[in-house]
């Protein structure tokens, strides 16, 4: 159930938050870059995997307690923040190893599952998406025409669906730029270590960024 009269205006308001780029989707950029197109639209799968399930949690009625516990939000931050320097700072041990097999045009081997299992952990503590859904989704709700629970799922699926093709979009393009790039070994690898070295910048950030009010 949606509040059409709404519809327009949270659209915008949802499009305009997904396409600013956050940790979820400079991390698909980053795994397209250095993977290929395969690994950035795996990674897509699990971070949408993990958006779900940040929308599923509030729907069950933990999104108050998410939105109002600094604590809460303090270690889901953490957690996404600490992982994301982790996977920089893996990268840039693989460097060399990755730089060959770049030179070549074959992706470093790296199975399906352990992909989006990846992905997942970085949607699922993404604080953005808790923003999203505990304090942007809830001004579109018409409480006078009930339900209001699934007018939130409702708008929250509305919001995974142009999160994922957002996301989509932007594995493709990293995952082309990926193969233009392979011609050139030597530039690769430089890509390579500046996208590790993103990956750990974006984690301190994350981990550096205060709760707004």
């Amino acid at each position: 159930m949606i509040v059409t009269d709404r519809l327009p205006a949270f659209l915008v308001t949802v499009y305009v938050l997904i396409l600013i780029p956050g940790p979820s989707v400079l991390f698909v950029v980053s795994r397209g870059v250095a993977l290929g197109r395969r690994a950035a639209l795996a990674t897509v799968i699990g971070n949408t995997s993990g958006l779900a399930l940040q929308l599923l949690l509030v729907c069950i009625g933990l999104g108050p307690l998410l939105a109002s516990s600094d604590a809460i939000f303090t270690v889901l931050k953490w957690i996404g923040a600490t992982y994301l320097i982790v996977l920089g700072v893996q990268t840039l041990r693989r460097h060399g190893r990755l730089a060959g097999g770049l030179g070549h045009g074959a992706p470093a081997p790296r199975s399906t599952a352990r992909i989006v299992r990846e992905g997942f952990t970085v949607g699922a503590t993404n604080p953005k998406g808790v923003i999203i859904f505990t304090a942007v989704l809830p001004q579109f709700i018409d409480p006078a025409r009930g339900h209001t629970t699934l007018q939130l799922a409702s708008l929250g699926a509305i919001c995974v669906l142009v999160a994922i093709l957002s996301d989509a979009t932007w594995a493709l393009a990293a995952g082309s730029a990926r193969e233009w790039l392979g011609r050139s070994p030597r530039r690769l690898a430089r890509l390579s270590t500046g996208g590790a070295v993103a990956l750990i910048a974006l984690g301190a950030g994350l981990a550096l960024t205060g709760r707004s009010r």
